[in-house]
């Protein structure tokens, strides 16, 4: 069974890692296949696609294969059934707004759904992940501030983020 992560990865952080990393530890999942989108179709991207997919594949070393996806929305990469049998792994932060994706029947034609969850979702899919709230704005926020982000990213995805300055042109929010 292959196990799909798609998502903008700007950047991709702890919270990321720990949701595959529970994946593929509590489901029958033989591939992980993180999908950083290209061009993603509901909000623009801050960094570039090569530089997401370089954090990303700093960030999944070791749990899957990192690809750069085409498709700007998720119907548009999984439509087809193009990888058989499959689970997408979503956080519940996502499962609990799925239905205003783009076609969601229609993802869920081609795949099951996997909802990562701490506790109070129910889906045909779930599974258990501990990870600390973290968004991609809580680790743009920090850099753009100056600010530590050792505790948000993996070593890796900090590296690339100081040695390319990524993220240094945001307002911070937090003088």
């Amino acid at each position: 069974m292959i196990g799909l992560l798609g998502g903008r990865f700007d950047p991709p952080h702890n919270g990321h890692v720990a949701l595959a990393r529970s994946a593929v530890e509590q489901l029958p999942i033989d591939r992980l296949i993180v999908m950083v989108a290209e061009r993603p179709g509901h909000r623009a991207a801050l960094a570039s696609a090569d530089d997401r997919f370089r954090m990303a594949e700093a960030a999944f070393a070791g749990l899957g294969e990192v690809v750069l996806d085409p498709h700007p929305y998720t119907v548009d990469a999984v439509r087809g059934g193009r990888f058989g049998d499959a689970y997408f792994i979503v956080g519940a932060d996502q499962a609990a707004v799925f239905e205003s994706w783009k076609d969601p029947d229609e993802i869920l034609r081609w795949v099951t759904l996997a909802v990562g969850t701490r506790s109070g979702y129910e889906s045909e899919v779930t599974f258990d992940f501990d990870s600390p709230r973290i968004s991609g704005t809580d680790v743009r926020d920090r850099v753009s501030c100056g600010e530590s982000i050792a505790d948000l990213v993996p070593p890796a995805v900090a590296r690339i983020i100081e040695e390319r300055s990524l993220y240094r042109e945001g307002a911070c929010w937090n003088p």
